[in-house]
């Protein structure tokens, strides 16, 4: 599965809007979505609460893995962005 590091974007870090976004995004991919803090166990991204476990502050390195590249690209593209904004 292919991986790439992001820098979480959000002002609050991944918590509870910008997790149960990233999460509804990942659960619409239709196959398994990780996230890991660099060095750290994978988490599924699917799951708001999850993602939320890995305590992922605004400039915290995060692993992303997907089944496809499409779906890594935009679930990268979300952890990136500030979620806290929109």
């Amino acid at each position: 599965m292919p991986s790439t590091t992001a820098t979480v974007g959000s002002a609050v870090g991944l918590h509870a809007r910008p997790a149960t976004i990233i999460a509804e995004a990942a659960a619409e991919a239709g196959s398994p979505v990780t996230l890991a803090l660099e060095g750290g166990d994978p988490v599924d991204a699917g799951s708001a609460l999850m993602i939320m476990t890995l305590g992922a502050e605004k400039g915290t390195k995060v692993v992303v893995t997907a089944d496809d590249q499409s779906t890594l690209d935009t679930i990268v593209k979300l952890v990136e962005s500030d979620l806290d904004a929109e």
